[in-house]
């Protein structure tokens, strides 16, 4: 049987998650797509910081050794800002390596020019986890536009200021306390200012802008305001008006063909497709010409359902090769 080395770059929740679902789905990966996966390399910072017992003699801090090991065909990138993450999966693609990312940062701006890259040297890029999570949007997007127009894209795309505005409307908490309790969870980092100041979801809704239209709208151009703009006594007055407050990142082509964004708070009724989506959930709502509009949601971040998105990506991609679909 074939085995197919694969190699993780960066060892975080994300990157952790990977390597459990890999161990965990070896022998249903192995039946289903007819070859052995083997994690034989895994980036890191801190090489003596062995965090999942086992692993550490597939630690290195160097690039290159991840490379440098024969018959690696997959990286798997779990990095956060634009670089080193995008010089490494340049590299990754120029060693003839499949790549998987959930570097929304990254590929909010260089996603085109990866993708571009892996089809001159015949590889494959999957980006399924770089917007909403577990929320299989991407593949979604795909597959309606072998058929359908789209003509505008709105999302819950975080779902740390979606449980914020869930537990300021049902609990009657202030916009410092739902932040102070999301970071107790986890959902928020202690410097919380891409969730709520909106950027993390205008850099998804960029990705998302790429696929459907196949160009974004110019960033300075799109309008990005913060949930820290609504009070508790907004969100009671829209809850008492059977209204609801949802952080909405929305893009649309134009009648005349230019493609427009914006990422702010939306107030919105029951007959909206986000109006029940509560807690750490995402949505992603499309309007076509042939469905009408299609939403599909789950849960936005988190561990597994980050990196399971990240595995079928590999499924998938070894699918393609192998000229069969698989579904895990």
């Amino acid at each position: 049987m074939a085995v197919i080395k694969a190699a993780i770059l960066g060892f975080g929740t994300v990157g952790q998650g990977i390597y459990h679902i890999l161990n965990e789905k070896r022998e249903a990966l192995r039946e289903k797509l007819g070859v052995e996966l083997e994690v034989a390399k895994i980036l890191v910072r801190d090489t003596s910081n062995e965090r999942i017992p086992g692993t550490q003699h597939l630690l290195t801090d160097n690039i290159d050794e991840v490379f440098a090991e024969k018959g690696m065909q997959v990286v798997f990138e779990a990095i956060v800002n634009e670089e080193p993450a995008f010089s490494y999966l340049k590299q990754a693609i120029e060693n003839k390596c499949h790549v998987v990312t959930a570097n929304k940062v990254m590929f909010a701006k260089r996603g085109l020019e990866l993708q571009t890259l892996a089809k001159q040297n015949g590889v494959f890029v999957g980006y399924e986890a770089t917007v909403a999570g577990g929320v299989p949007v991407i593949k979604t997007l795909k597959n309606i536009l072998l058929v359908n127009d789209v003509s505008c894209i709105q999302g819950i795309l975080n779902g740390t200021t979606n449980y914020m505005l869930t537990k300021m409307r049902k609990e009657g908490w202030s916009f410092e306390e739902a932040l102070l309790e999301a970071q107790r969870l986890g959902y928020a980092e202690a410097d919380p200012y891409n969730d709520i100041s909106g950027q993390d979801a205008f850099k998804k809704l960029m990705v998302l802008s790429d696929l459907a239209f196949g160009e974004q709208p110019a960033w300075a151009e799109v309008e990005v305001i913060g949930v820290d703009t609504i009070s508790a006594e907004d969100v009671k007055v829209a809850t008492e008006q059977g209204m609801r407050y949802r952080h909405v990142a929305e893009v649309e082509r134009q009648a005349d063909g230019k493609i427009v964004g914006k990422v702010a708070p939306m107030l919105v009724d029951r007959e909206h497709p986000l109006f029940p989506i509560d807690d750490v959930f995402n949505a992603v709502a499309i309007d076509t010409n042939y469905i009408g509009t299609l939403t599909v949601t789950g849960p936005g971040a988190g561990m597994y359902p980050t990196a399971s998105v990240m595995v079928e990506d590999y499924a998938e991609i070894i699918g393609k090769r192998a000229g069969f679909v698989v579904t895990i």
